[in-house]
């Protein structure tokens, strides 16, 4: 059993039969989209959706209260998901994702681009086919702050003076917004409109985590663990909380030139080294465990069933759980 499967098996123990049945069930629909435009974007598009990942924006869908007339949400989102994965490869040059290689590096960049436009294309199909207003403009504002995110990033890049709230705000939109929709489109599917804020919130507080705990992995985890060579980020210039962190407490690091310092994957490692004897890492690790806190703290909020509300506190402990 792999490090994913060892998180998920916990939740999916909880959520029983019905939910891995409804995961295995957007399996197959994203299967489906990826091969139904053609042979040549089928082959990127399967390749990307095979690498798979934990599908925690579908299983978050439906721990949300989603249930079978969610399909299409729980699709959708994971969809999102992998079009800004491609996108991001394009504008990072990115050789590997998961292990794997990249559609920019098997296919180059008008096929990643083609493959990209087409997942965001069929996201909005998937729920377009609800009729739900309220579920389209929940993913729609997801969307556009994916592409806030990824402009405040690109302006970041090598930048010495991103300060922790910036980087904050990255987050929120880069990645939290995407895990928010996820958790309202649970609501609005399982006629729960009342617990959307809430749950929303509690998604928020995850994907705030999820990003912080993949920064620090991203200095200290290993390429067969993270699937992708060690300081990635800081060879693209990404600004993440370990960097910022570690230049308050180190002079040396603070007068540094990032993009000088990290032109090579061995100044990558390098550096990767200097930050982690910072400390920052583990700073880095506490304030993800404080939203992760925070996100249990809303679930206290709603009167939910015990498995769910089990089956949710157990998404929070895995995402914790990927840093261990």
């Amino acid at each position: 059993m792999n490090t994913t499967q060892e998180q998920l098996a916990p939740v999916l123990a909880e959520g029983g039969a019905e939910l891995t049945r409804l995961l295995d069930c957007t399996e197959a629909r994203l299967a489906e989209v990826a091969r139904g435009h053609g042979p040549a974007l089928a082959r990127h598009a399967e390749g990307t959706l095979a690498a798979g990942g934990k599908r925690l924006r579908p299983l978050l869908v439906f721990l949300c209260g989603g249930g079978e007339r969610a399909l299409p949400a729980a699709a959708a989102v994971e969809l999102l998901h992998m079009a800004t994965l491609v996108h991001d490869d394009v504008l990072d040059r990115a050789e590997l994702r998961r292990g794997r290689p990249t559609v920019f590096a098997d296919g180059g960049r008008p096929a990643a681009t083609a493959t990209g436009d087409l997942l965001f294309s069929r996201a909005f199909a998937e729920l377009a086919s609800t009729g739900s207003a309220d579920a389209v403009g929940a993913l729609s504002r997801a969307s556009s702050a994916l592409a806030r995110g990824e402009l405040l990033q690109r302006a970041d890049a090598w930048s010495e003076q991103v300060t922790p709230e910036r980087y904050r705000e990255r987050c929120e939109l880069k990645t939290a917004s995407l895990f928010e929709a996820a958790c309202r489109l649970g609501a609005i599917f399982g006629a729960q409109p009342a617990t959307a804020e809430t749950l929303g919130c509690f998604g928020e507080r995850i994907g705030l985590a999820f990003q912080m705990l993949d920064d620090v992995l991203d200095v200290s985890g290993p390429t067969e663990r993270t699937g992708k060579p060690r300081g990635a980020d800081l060879l693209d210039g990404t600004v993440t909380l370990p960097l910022i962190l570690a230049r308050r407490s180190d002079h040396e690091l603070r007068l540094l030139d990032l993009r000088a310092s990290a032109a090579t994957q061995r100044d990558a490692e390098a550096l990767c080294e200097r930050i982690a004897v910072t400390g920052a890492l583990e700073d880095a690790r506490r304030e993800a465990l404080t939203h992760v806190h925070e996100a249990k703290a809303a679930l206290g909020r709603l009167d939910l069933p015990a498995r769910r509300r089990r089956a949710l506190e157990l998404v929070a402990d895995g995402v914790v759980e990927r840093y261990a």
